[in-house]
């Protein structure tokens, strides 16, 4: 490709008369499907690598959360921000900018030799995340046209839904033959490769703003806010809720917040266009989408350590057992495909939710000799047939009666709740579980994390029946499900 412009694909005349699009190859898309794919999998990879990292570098529970939710809380924290910097500079050098940075973390948490270091590594890999996944989106929709476009998108959807399967299966097979490392090294030879074939097949785009048109400030104290706001409901468990520590933890958290809302208010460009905040659908959607995001997360980060250091699996083992899970809410998903023209999102988001609080609590039943195949099975059966079509309605409810130019905010919205819920879900569920880093801990905690799960999805299909609102699907509305689940 030329190093000229990445202008919209010019039309090309067929003999039979009809104007078609002009093909592109696919490099472009499978460069940005590699680089997404990485940061897609680095959330449940590193789920499964969990006990085995635990081990080599002496984790307290609040260590077994912060490596998780590090990355996600800058991923999602900064990547409205991300997408604004790769709309005002050049989409490139932002997509190029956030993968050296992500495969550099990458590294450096492959060579973390202390809790601290894993926890700092993994945050800058969200922050290369929250660059690099906005510059991609935008370069594919740049790239192609028409039924190219479409077809790319379609396929971008399905590498977020894949993720979860492959992450775990992947994470167990690189733990057990290579070990934890490998899973953060398997990041640096792609992460090169990509950028290296990247800066040869993507030209660069025309700026269309400056640096003076970001809002540094309001991602700043977002993401300060957010932080203090998880370090609370982690001391919560240790140092109880009166606690000068947690008091002073909260405070700040709804002082940085409170900062980061006026900020927005005050400023020209802001993250979030006030407007925004006035569209029902997308913002009731996204409360959703965080909430279930950050069960669902929470359920497999307690799952993974319940079955390796309770039920004795392997890394690889815990992987295997992970898939009819995955499998469970691919066919969730299929289904509610099906079913969405007929019934609308609204009933499929409510009537999944009771079946993923059903799931949950049948997982809360499990006593202190448990089995997978008669306790855990089941409960993952129904918990991810409830989850499946929840990813499906939450998309098309969100995106009815949002305008074309105003899509690509939405849906980063929405991935902002999905992330900031993950790291939010699992916070809640460590402190609602207490000591994670012992069996007896885990056989105590586990009931209690998935009885908290089946209390908040029963609550949240209150307020979707409430807060939502009701909305017809057009037939075949139901293939994007773009956000695939960690």
């Amino acid at each position: 490709m030329s190093h000229d412009t990445l202008a919209a694909p010019p039309a090309a005349h067929h003999a039979s008369g009809e104007v078609e699009e002009q093909r592109r190859p696919w490099t472009v898309l499978g460069l940005m499907l590699a680089a997404q794919f990485m940061v897609i999998l680095d959330v449940s990879v590193v789920n499964v690598a969990l006990p085995s990292i635990g081990r080599t570098l002496s984790f307290s529970s609040a260590d077994y959360q912060w490596t998780v939710s590090a990355y996600v809380l800058l991923s999602g924290g900064l990547l409205l921000f991300g997408g604004r910097l790769a709309d005002l500079l050049d989409r490139r050098a932002t997509f190029l900018t956030g993968l050296g940075l992500f495969t550099v973390a990458s590294m450096a948490s492959g060579f973390a030799a202390s809790p601290l270091m894993m926890v700092l590594s993994r945050g800058a890999q969200g922050a290369g995340a929250a660059m690099l996944t906005p510059a991609a989106m935008s370069i594919v929709m740049t790239a192609y046209a028409g039924r190219q476009r479409t077809t790319a998108l379609a396929v971008w959807g399905t590498i977020g839904s894949m993720g979860i399967a492959a992450g775990v299966l992947f994470g167990g097979i690189l733990t057990t033959a290579l070990g934890w490392q490998a899973v953060f090294f398997i990041n640096v030879p792609i992460g090169v490769v990509v950028a290296v074939l990247t800066s040869r097949t993507v030209a660069r785009s025309q700026r269309t703003g400056t640096l003076k048109g970001l809002d540094v400030p309001g991602a700043a104290t977002a993401v300060a806010g957010l932080l203090a706001l998880v370090f609370a409901i982690e001391r919560t468990t240790s140092d109880g809720w009166a606690s000068p520590t947690t008091v002073a933890a909260f405070a700040a958290a709804a002082v940085l917040l409170g900062a980061f809302a006026v900020i927005e208010a005050g400023v020209a460009a802001p993250l979030v266009p006030p407007s925004t905040w006035r569209l029902r659908s997308l913002v009731s959607t996204s409360t959703v989408m965080a909430v279930i995001t950050g069960a669902i997360v929470g359920a497999i980060f307690v799952s993974s350590l319940f079955l390796q250091r309770v039920l004795g699996g392997s890394a690889i083992v815990t992987g295997l057992e992970f898939l009819p899970l995955a499998f469970f809410i691919t066919a969730g998903a299929a289904v509610a495909s099906k079913l969405l023209p007929r019934l609308g999102a609204k009933p499929l988001m409510v009537g999944g939710l009771f079946i993923v609080a059903a799931g949950a609590a049948l997982l809360a039943t499990i006593d202190a000799d448990p089995g997978y195949w008669s306790d855990v099975l089941p409960g993952f059966a129904v918990l991810g047939l409830g989850t499946g079509p929840m990813f499906v309605a939450i998309s098309v409810a969100a995106m009815a009666g949002i305008p074309h130019e105003r899509s690509g905010l939405a849906s980063g919205l929405m991935m902002t709740g999905h992330e900031i819920g993950a790291a939010l879900g699992v916070a809640t569920l460590t402190a609602v579980a207490g000591d994670l880093t012992t069996r007896s801990g885990l056989v105590d905690g586990f009931p209690l994390a998935f009885t908290a799960i089946a209390v908040a999805m029963v609550v949240l299909a209150g307020f979707t029946a409430l807060a939502v609102p009701r909305t017809k699907a057009m037939p075949g509305h139901g293939a994007g499900h773009g956000h695939g689940m960690h």
